[in-house]
């Protein structure tokens, strides 16, 4: 697995507008943001009893887990069950292909099934839902550019217009009302290997923005 750097800021609407002036000079639109400029990703966060997911974000324990089901602009022919690690401030991510009916039967509670699965991240969920009592907590919605430049493999991307949804089962509905969880925030996220290359910080950098630990799932939380 390969862990990379990830950095986050809180930016304004002029930041973006600089920001993604500069990027489109020097980087590509991800392929799949080529249509629009952007994509949408609605996410579904899962979580325990005890907000063990919530409290060691919140708590900044150095290692830490999240999984979370995902699809991309109301497809729900592609969806992704994931897991995120990270830990001494690197990360890494890994993934699998849900059906909807599967992801459907997740949200549903109807988890037997998952203990034989030949996918080791469906076993993985399985065994910390019945462990750990993790469950579907939070849908997590919002829009995103998202920049690519090959050396160093960093991918540059923008969120805004983050909302929640308050019922889980609606996660594969595409019209499922959501609401915004915050004021207008807006994240700019950086990640890369081994290094970051000058063009890019210099793009990104905008004067007076401090990096931020910024939670998406965490500011979705804010209705329960």
């Amino acid at each position: 697995m390969q862990y990379r750097n990830e950095v986050k800021h809180l930016i304004n609407t002029g930041d973006r507008a600089s920001i993604c002036a500069s990027m489109r000079a020097i980087a590509q639109l991800d392929p799949h943001a080529q249509a629009k400029g952007y994509y949408t990703i609605r996410s579904l966060y899962f979580d325990n009893m005890a907000d063990k997911t919530l409290r060691e974000k919140l708590d900044g324990v150095n290692e830490r887990e999240k999984f979370r089901i995902r699809y991309y602009d109301g497809d729900t022919s592609v969806i992704h069950l994931e897991k995120k690690v990270k830990r001494d401030g690197v990360g890494y991510k890994v993934s699998c292909s849900l059906t909807a009916e599967e992801a459907q039967r997740i949200v549903d509670g109807d988890t037997l099934w998952m203990a034989t699965d030949t996918r080791a991240l469906v076993v993985e969920l399985y065994a910390k839902m019945k462990g750990q009592g993790l469950r579907p907590k939070t849908i997590v919605d919002y829009e995103r550019i998202p920049f690519v430049y090959g050396p160093g493999n960093v991918r540059v991307t923008i969120d805004y217009n983050i909302r929640t949804g308050l019922r889980c089962t609606d996660f594969l509905n595409p019209s499922c009302v959501t609401i915004p969880a915050s004021g207008s925030d807006i994240i700019l996220e950086v990640k890369w290997d081994d290094y970051l290359p000058t063009v890019i910080r210099h793009a990104v950098q905008i004067k007076g923005r401090r990096q931020t630990s910024f939670s998406k799932y965490a500011q979705c939380r804010i209705y329960g």
